[in-house]
């Protein structure tokens, strides 16, 4: 008896390798077509534990959600918090989001690369994750909007920005899938080039204008 004891698994420890398990299948056959026979297979349980565990197919991909998004606003905070300056602390907050993705690959697949026709409450899990991580975006770019020197800003503009770094970093895990070999590090430089130039100098009062005699 002391033997098979000894053999068990604590719930919260089984949990997290079939979360583990699930990510693997749900990144590579997507939602609807993952079956709970091969999560169960690879987490090295029966299906039906599978079910005690998280309860549904629905319930196992929420957890894998959840536990996801958590692990990237962890990441993205513990980054841009301690920086220093406006263009430090969205290096910091670029440099996380790159890593992560880069080293949970599968993890960001199930985070932003899923069915189109998910359920009620995968859509409203997915919109909160998207929301939690633009509410962490639009704090730092207030942030650094509020100890600019330059000129007021008018008050949308930090949602501007935030949306606009947000959809490149977004489309950009595309571009790193086609380049494997391309680092996080190298990724966020370029794109600190493409953003924080342009980003720094609306903050110091120069726009762009349409040039005269333009139709």
């Amino acid at each position: 008896m002391s033997d098979i004891r000894r053999q068990r698994v604590p719930r919260p420890v089984r949990e997290q390798q079939i979360i583990d398990a699930a990510i693997r299948v749900f990144a590579r056959r997507g939602y609807h077509a993952a079956s709970v026979d091969e999560i169960a297979e690879l987490a090295g349980i029966s299906k039906p534990m599978v079910y005690l565990y998280l309860d549904s197919k629905e319930g196992l991909f929420l957890a894998c959600l959840r536990r996801e998004a958590e692990r990237l606003l962890t990441a993205f905070r513990a980054a841009a918090g301690p920086a220093h300056s406006p263009e430090l602390r969205l290096r910091a907050g670029l440099l996380a989001f790159f890593t992560f993705v880069a080293e949970h690959r599968d993890s960001w697949v199930v985070l932003h690369r899923q069915s189109s026709e998910p359920s009620p409450a995968i859509t409203a899990e997915l919109a909160r994750s998207r929301r939690a991580l633009l509410a962490e975006v639009t704090g730092l770019v207030r942030a650094d909007i509020e100890e600019s020197d330059g000129p007021a800003c008018p008050e949308d503009d930090a949602e501007f920005v935030t949306y606009t770094l947000v959809g490149a970093a977004d489309s950009l895990t595309d571009w790193m899938a086609l380049h494997p070999g391309e680092p996080p590090e190298r990724i966020t430089l370029r794109l600190m080039n493409m953003v924080w130039v342009g980003m720094r100098n609306v903050l110091d009062g120069e726009v762009w204008t349409t040039p005269s005699g333009t139709p």
